[in-house]
């Protein structure tokens, strides 16, 4: 079997980018096996922007037995955070760098990389890896890691070795307006300092949207990236079992109650504080109606951006509705019970006890600028439930106008959208045929903008390069 490896820009223990991976493990590289682990770097040594996690990473406990992380620390010292933070920073505004201080930025990017390139070309030869699949790390989060990504790939696959790396970016620098106060994170554009797949033969390059490869297609780099969509979850199947109603007492849902899904990290451009308020109006219409009030699933960690946590919370509180929501601090790759003996349970258990309890999802960015795909409609869509939608960019080009949802309305009226929500929750309960048939139609659109064959040719061409003419596993959901 091909042997793969992570390396994942996020510098968090879950996301939605590891949530990806584990479908496209799932799918495409046979069941995840606990006794041939997929080794994983996860970024935490290089993300002192996400502080609860830096250096070290989180405990055992979020991972599942089919994924190996590294607690490597390249790199130490009482500056290293600040360093980190200020190369990016450099490279974020490198255009108003005069010659002096490029060179600077120079030697400084060439320090951090030395020694991320020694783990990186020792990582890869203990686990006698492949394929690294690396996960957002064009972007400039840490530029000498991603260098010394590069040079180790060289070195181990430079005498024409079988395999490489394969980059797969769900964001690039111009679609991906984050901003930290009035400062961008990112160039709006890759510059000199900003290594591009591309630059050995042994890569290979992968975007999830066709829009982020029309923005790639203008790179500074030989190399074309294929769109290869992301691979959604398969459906969970209806009901609940012991681990479900387990989880709903632990989080205090009593009978009855509706679960509303917020798939997001609690990370400001995902718009969490939105969702709160909308939720707030929603819980006051069915309190008016006379219905089960619902109760609120974000599933960020509380701990990934301390400040946005604070405005949340404070938020909830002057909605009224703090005790009314549950902060999941991290969906997991794989249900299981944590040390504490509760369930922490995984995307798509969530997604099965939103539909028992006739839940849905609300999925709200605070900038349209920043989601090059905005997944949280489409998991909605997966297990049948309805969604309320803010406005993003991508969204008219992979989910459209006839598109059934809730959308937030322009002109703020969040009361307006709690009716439309709450109507179409009630509507698929009450096993209404408009809405059955609406939601085939949203589903035959996410099959269409979702679809698994691009994944199935990337897998198999991966695997014929490295052990001959071999295909992937048929695909358990037969799609």
């Amino acid at each position: 079997m091909v042997k793969i490896a992570l390396v994942c820009g996020d510098g968090l223990p879950v996301s939605g980018l590891l949530t990806v991976f584990r479908n496209v493990v799932t799918r495409f590289h046979g069941r995840p096996d606990p006794h041939e682990p997929v080794p994983a770097d996860l970024g935490y040594s290089w993300r002192p922007d996400k502080p609860a996690f830096f250096p070290d990473g989180a405990g055992a406990d979020c991972y599942p037995p089919w994924l190996r992380v590294s607690r490597a620390r390249p790199c130490a010292g009482p500056d290293l955070a600040g360093e980190l933070l200020d190369v990016r920073r450099q490279v974020a505004r490198a255009d108003a760098l005069g010659p002096g201080e490029r060179a600077r930025l120079h030697r400084r990017v060439e320090a951090l990389a030395g020694p991320y390139r020694a783990y990186f070309s020792e990582w890869l030869h203990e686990h006698d890896v492949d394929w690294v699949v690396a996960v957002n790390m064009t972007l400039s989060d840490a530029v000498p890691v991603t260098l010394a990504l590069h040079r180790a790939a060289g070195e181990r696959w430079g005498g024409g070795r079988p395999g490489g790396v394969l980059f797969w970016d769900h964001d690039l620098f111009g679609s991906y307006a984050v901003h930290e106060g009035d400062e961008r994170v990112y160039p709006p554009a890759p510059n000199e300092f900003t290594p591009l797949p591309g630059g050995h033969p042994a890569h290979r390059w992968a975007v999830v949207s066709e829009a982020l490869r029309a923005e790639a297609s203008g790179y500074p780099t030989p190399l074309e990236p294929v769109t290869v969509p992301n691979v959604l979850p398969e459906a969970p199947p209806e009901g609940l079992e012991d681990r479900h109603t387990e989880f709903l007492e632990q989080i205090g849902a009593a009978p009855g109650r509706p679960l509303l899904l917020v798939p997001v990290r609690v990370f400001r451009v995902k718009g969490v504080e939105i969702s709160v308020r909308l939720f707030s109006r929603m819980r006051q219409v069915s309190r008016e109606q006379g219905r089960p009030e619902p109760l609120l699933l974000v599933f960020g960690d509380l701990g990934e951006d301390p400040d946005y946590t604070e405005e949340v919370l404070d938020e909830a509180s002057q909605e009224g509705v703090l005790d009314h929501v549950r902060f999941l601090d991290g969906v997991p790759l794989q249900s299981h019970r944590g040390t504490d003996l509760r369930w922490r349970l995984d995307e798509v258990d969530l997604l099965r006890v939103g539909a028992a309890t006739g839940g849905g999802v609300l999925f709200t960015p605070s900038r349209p600028d920043v989601e090059s795909v905005g997944l949280g409609p489409a998991l909605a869509t997966v297990a049948g439930l309805p969604s309320a939608v803010g406005d993003f960019h991508a969204f008219s080009d992979i989910y459209g106008d006839a598109f059934l949802c809730a959308r937030l309305h322009r002109d703020g009226d969040l009361r307006r959208t709690a009716e439309e929500m709450l109507g179409l929750m009630r509507a698929r309960v009450d096993g209404e045929p408009w809405f059955a048939e609406a939601m085939r139609r949203n589903r035959a659109r996410m099959d269409s903008h979702f679809p698994v064959e691009p994944w199935r040719r990337l897998w198999e061409e991966l695997v014929s390069g490295t052990e001959g003419a071999v295909t992937a596993p048929e695909d358990p959901a037969g799609a």
